[in-house]
């Protein structure tokens, strides 16, 4: 129990005080929301994942692997998913929302901070994180965007607002720039990297904000598919992630070290992504809902993430 308190308050603790203080600004001066959202999405998130792809070493065989268990992952809780919402006939807006709960998970603004704290700034860890993060906010702004509009736009509407999202254009940018070994200027990397080191602080208070913005209880009409994102996502998420990685272990051609094995299964832990709200909200999308369940699955996830970091041991 020590050592399950211990984590608590060193690894999760720090990150729900950066969350509260947002929560405690957003009560006492009503911040624009959107505003806060579209600094995060268009300036903090692209510059810390362009800082991140271009300035962190990691080979192509970790890349690999990497993806590799990102897709497989990804296609264990789309199953999962598709079988719950047949049992539950959802309507078209109702099957999107809940799909956008579960495959979108905070790999950002809870992630990069719970890798930091769990790993004591491990760079190997973090790059695993920041491959993670790439993925997952890829998805939201491409197969999320569709998701969400699928059964009201048309494709060409679809696209014009995909091709809009900055971080499709970040990833191949960092990825050339550190390929081809090109220097950032002076004057473009002083600001990336102030941009980039407000990320996590930004992300969290923007986090606390959000959830400060929101009703503080669940209606009853959603309790159940609410409760049924937040177990698919908190529990099941990291279970899958377990299984994937042992699978992987016993590939000697896929086989991973334990330290990478247990940063994934971490990235896997986080709850729901505001991104899953913010499409909610931008496109009219059960946004009742979205919004219930980042709030239940965040405040859940202070003792789930606890319990995943506890069960892995983690000697770093």
């Amino acid at each position: 129990m020590s050592i399950f308190l211990h984590i608590l308050m060193s690894n999760v603790l720090p990150m729900v005080i950066m969350i509260g203080l947002g929560i405690v600004i957003q009560r006492a001066f009503k911040l624009d929301i959107k505003t806060l959202s579209k600094l995060n999405f268009y300036l903090f998130s692209p510059a810390i994942m362009f800082n991140l792809l271009y300035k962190t070493d990691i080979s192509a065989s970790v890349i690999g692997k990497v993806l590799f268990f990102f897709i497989l992952f990804m296609v264990a809780q789309y199953l999962i998913v598709e079988a719950v919402i047949r049992l539950r006939s959802y309507q078209p807006s109702m099957k999107s929302a809940m799909r956008n709960s579960v495959l979108f998970y905070n790999s950002a603004n809870y992630g990069i901070p719970l890798n930091q704290l769990a790993f004591a700034g491990n760079e190997k860890t973090l790059a695993i994180q920041v491959l993670i993060m790439m993925m997952q906010s890829l998805i939201p702004n491409t197969y999320g965007i569709y998701n969400v509009n699928a059964h009201k736009a048309d494709m060409r509407t679809i696209m014009r607002t995909i091709l809009s999202m900055p971080i499709i254009y970040v990833i191949p940018i960092a990825f050339l720039l550190r390929g081809f070994e090109v220097a950032i200027p002076q004057p473009i990397a002083t600001p990336l990297g102030y941009l980039s080191d407000a990320f996590i602080g930004t992300a969290l208070i923007t986090l606390g904000v959000q959830l400060g913005n929101m009703e503080w209880k669940i209606k009853r009409s959603l309790l159940i598919d609410v409760s049924i994102s937040g177990i698919l996502r908190l529990v099941a998420g990291p279970l899958l992630a377990w299984l994937i990685v042992w699978l992987m272990q016993m590939n000697t051609l896929l086989g991973i070290d334990k330290l990478t094995a247990a940063a994934l299964i971490v990235s896997s832990a986080v709850p729901t992504s505001l991104s899953s709200v913010l499409l909610a909200v931008e496109f009219d999308n059960e946004a009742e809902f979205a919004s219930q369940s980042v709030f239940v699955s965040t405040i859940i996830s202070i003792l789930t993430v606890t319990a995943v970091i506890f069960f892995l041991q983690l000697d770093i």
